[in-house]
């Protein structure tokens, strides 16, 4: 059995390396229903929930790493992952800020139905989307190291964890923090970002929106992040560990700006978490495999145009699932026969792919496949 994986230009580790050189790994570290201890509105849809575990005990984490939730709606199990917007440098609980999406069923239900004093299984904490594996360099116009901070929409979550994590710590790093939203009602965190420029953390905090909101007119710059804008306000980019979180479709157009104007792909860290509900492949073209689902005894067909997930869920066979991207790990199976090619972001670790394990969020089969379902 072997497994195709292409080689992303920057690739996120499950270990995180410490600028002292100890290397930890907080992958996994808890599983385990958390209490809700406060719910906080943040803008019109947008909620923080303050969860904490019941025995008191301190949740260990990285600054940038996000967890899996599993909630009950209508009788069905689902899962989806957010990041941790709270530092670690305050364990006693963590803070999830999370976006109702429009027809999202379980930021929906989260929402509407959790309340203070319920109880929430939470998993993690995963990924290595954050500054401590990825330290910024000193240089001579940046002693302490620079970092560059960019976000769109609820993407600015993990990189608030982030910023909070240096200001606890008196880093003396400078971050430029360059944060992009609809209209004025949508800017998450606003009142803080200033905040946190105000504490002694060297931070300077630029939002750009596209438009105004019914109740405000926006002042600051307008439109979307264009390549003059961003060299207006971080002239030295390329001398920055830049941290990039938001939409595909930001993220893809972003990351391009940042290689026009100099910084190198090794420096460019990027993470995005869609709520992305089920839906139909669309009409099957080339080669098609078999897929058998050795538990359930069901066989489907899968076109090598379409991934593993797409198929099952056309066929009525429903996976945990949050990010489609390769990135959160949810919708992990075992693959007993086959072979296929898997682009991921870092939800899956190398030993667990060297005993078959696989995403079938972002694997299209190169062969007939059995897999462990």
């Amino acid at each position: 059995m072997s497994i195709t994986l292409p080689v992303p230009s920057t690739t996120h580790t499950n270990s995180l390396e410490h600028s002292d050189g100890a290397v930890t790994s907080a992958q996994g570290a808890f599983d385990e229903e958390l209490l809700v201890r406060r719910i906080v509105p943040v803008t019109h849809d947008v909620t923080s929930f303050v969860l904490e575990a019941p025995t008191g005990a301190p949740l260990r984490f990285d600054p940038g790493q996000h967890v899996r939730i599993t909630v009950t709606v209508d009788g069905q199990e689902l899962q989806r992952s957010f990041t941790i917007a709270s530092p670690p440098t305050r364990p006693a609980g963590l803070t999830l800020t999370i976006k109702r999406h429009p027809g999202g069923v379980v930021t929906s239900w989260l929402h509407e139905r959790l309340r203070t004093g319920d109880r929430v299984r939470v998993q993690g904490p995963f990924g290595a989307f954050s500054c401590r594996g990825y330290p910024a360099s000193p240089t001579l116009e940046l002693p302490g190291g620079g970092y560059l901070f960019l976000s769109a929409g609820s993407g600015i979550t993990p990189l608030m964890s982030m910023a909070r994590t240096l200001a606890d710590e008196g880093s003396d790093a400078d971050i430029a923090f360059v944060h992009s939203a609809r209209t004025p009602a949508d800017i998450i965190f606003r009142r803080e970002t200033a905040a946190l420029a105000e504490s002694g953390l060297s931070l300077r905090a630029l939002t750009v929106c596209e438009t105004d909101s019914v109740a405000e007119r926006w002042e600051g710059p307008r439109g979307r992040l264009g390549r003059d804008l961003l060299r207006w306000a971080v002239p030295d980019a390329a001398d920055r560990e830049v941290f990039l979180c938001g939409p595909a479709g930001y993220m893809d157009a972003t990351r391009q700006l940042l290689l026009d104007l100099g910084v190198v792909p090794e420096r460019i860290h990027q993470e995005s978490f869609t709520v992305a509900e089920p839906v139909a492949p669309a009409p099957a073209s080339g080669t098609a495999r078999t897929v058998q689902l050795r538990r359930s005894g069901r066989t489907v067909s899968c076109d090598e145009a379409h991934t593993v997930l797409e198929t099952l869920e056309a066929a009525g066979v429903r996976l945990p699932s949050s990010c489609r991207q390769g990135m959160c790990g949810t919708c992990k199976l075992t693959l007993v026969e086959g072979r296929v090619d898997m682009a991921h972001q870092g939800g899956i670790r190398p030993r667990e792919i060297q005993r078959g394990g696989f995403l079938p969020c972002c694997s299209r089969p190169e062969t007939d496949l059995v897999i462990d379902a």
